[in-house]
């Protein structure tokens, strides 16, 4: 059964028919494509399809397009603003935070939630933070530390609300 949905994404607003089924990670991939939110394990482990909803961290595997009717939606192609990348996105590419790059978009977007609810965090709180999101790659060591390069810019105010 199709239902409409009408939610704001990066700040568009679009208004769609979807399955009952869809799930939002699904939707914001096949039908809005954007593909910046990855599919890593379709079991919610993973954290590769986190997204902000309602600037809350989700995985996007998790929950039915048609949940999210009325939210405010921001995806990894939405942090940056301007052409100017988010500091977590300067972070990951200045402090190598990534390998194959495939869990980025999912660790920056659960990184952009955790900074608002703690801007000055400690290495422990980052990683814990982080347990949701699994890395094939790396050992976290860049990660934490793109991370923790982020809350610096914080600091002086320089990490930009998210859409």
């Amino acid at each position: 059964m199709a239902t409409t949905i009408n939610i704001s994404v990066n700040g568009k607003k679009h208004q769609d028919e979807v399955e009952g089924r869809l799930l939002l990670v699904h939707y914001l991939r096949d039908k809005l494509r954007l593909t910046g939110t990855h599919v890593g394990c379709d079991t919610s482990s993973c954290g590769a399809c986190t997204v902000l909803v309602d600037g809350k961290a989700v995985k996007s595997c998790t929950v039915l397009a048609a949940q999210v009717d009325g939210c405010s939606i921001t995806t990894i192609e939405g942090l940056a603003e301007h052409g100017t990348l988010h500091p977590l996105q300067e972070g990951f590419k200045e402090k190598h935070g990534l390998q194959c790059g495939f869990c980025t978009p999912g660790m920056i977007m659960t990184a952009a939630d955790f900074l608002k609810q703690n801007p000055n965090p400690t290495e422990e709180e980052i990683r814990h933070a982080l347990e949701g999101n699994f890395c094939r790659c790396t050992g976290y060591h860049n990660i934490v530390e793109a991370i923790k390069y982020a809350a610096e810019k914080s600091k002086s105010g320089k990490i930009p609300e998210t859409v």
